[in-house]
């Protein structure tokens, strides 16, 4: 039995909570929230044994084996720290921190203490999305020369929420643009050439991002995120003899359509089952079992070239959080 700590008590932790339910092996035993009286609110709405007034607690609770950190953006580099600090295995929420120099701090800090650790993209960890990647690492739609994805919602959101309070580390490139950006590096690796323009609203975070990546091998990736309007959340993989269509929502798809030169078009369909956090739970419970301290789905590495990424297209966009 796998025994999981959920730091924070919003939305995508009880939605995390909803889904270790479906993994099997796995008990949610304890909560930590910055007040007892959330944490026991969430306790029993979930059946977490034991809730916890501050990070701390839970970070310092031995019978915990691993924690999931669901704080927002800029409180996962102060959460996961104490929980390493303390040998817990930690599963963070994407983007890992709110860039590279504090994301490099966790991965050490991870690897010193021999501790697991990884980033929550739990995109990398989807079914149908490895079976994708397996299709175009075994040249289904040949070489490929393009990916395009987009990742809009349409909001409004207030000033203080979230998605647009810079303190929070707010805007739609590391909320939604993270997701765009992870399938082009998924499968076609670290760009040479990054171009990127973003409009800013009042409150200094992106609203509407557009991104361009090249690569000195040929291939080119177009990606869009935004918090001003509903995109169609799909994503097209074209290559040299075909093209891979990932319908809505592409970071977690019902299915895929293979379209390969001169054959009908093919289609994968996937079940969709709970909301889609169990795959990256299951990953977790699996690497810890073997003894890992990173996934071979999300490694550090991954993690690590995507936040410089990201980094590279704010300091485009002029997005700052400090």
């Amino acid at each position: 039995m796998t025994r999981w700590g959920i730091l924070a008590t919003g939305n995508i932790a009880g939605s995390f909570a909803e889904d270790l339910r479906l993994v099997p092996g796995a008990e949610l035993d304890a909560v930590g929230s910055r007040t007892v009286e959330s944490g026991e609110r969430f306790a029993r709405r979930h059946g977490a044994q034991r809730a916890y007034g501050s990070w701390a607690e839970l970070a310092a609770d031995a019978d915990v084996d691993v924690v999931y950190v669901a704080t927002p953006h800029a409180a996962h580099h102060e959460a996961a720290l104490a929980c390493l600090a303390a040998g817990r295995a930690v599963l963070v929420e994407k983007p890992l921190t709110l860039d590279l120099p504090t994301s490099v701090e966790l991965v050490d800090s991870a690897r010193a203490a021999g501790v697991f650790l990884m980033e929550a993209m739990w995109m990398r960890t989807n079914p149908l999305i490895r079976r994708v990647c397996e299709l175009v690492a075994d040249g289904a739609i040949g070489t490929v020369t393009s990916v395009q994805a987009d990742f809009g919602v349409a909001g409004p959101f207030p000033p203080e929420h979230r998605m647009r309070a810079r303190v929070l580390g707010g805007g739609a490139l590391l909320d939604l643009g993270v997701y765009p950006v992870s399938l082009a590096h998924l499968l076609l690796g670290v760009p040479q050439h990054v171009r990127a323009w973003a409009r800013l609203g009042p409150e200094g975070v992106d609203e509407n991002t557009g991104i361009v990546l090249g690569y000195d091998s040929g291939p080119v990736a177009t990606l869009s995120c935004g918090i001003l309007g509903a995109t169609r959340l799909a994503a097209s993989i074209t290559g040299t003899t075909g093209r891979i269509d990932l319908p809505e929502p592409f970071y977690r798809p019902g299915s895929a359509v293979l379209h390969r030169a001169g054959a009908e078009p093919e289609t994968l369909v996937a079940e969709l089952v709970g909301g889609g956090y169990q795959d990256e739970a299951a990953e977790v419970q699996r690497c810890l079992a073997e003894g890992l301290t990173e996934s071979p789905l999300v490694p550090h590495s991954t993690t690590l070239e995507v936040m410089a990424l990201l980094d590279d297209i704010r300091a485009l966009t002029g997005v700052h959080y400090h």
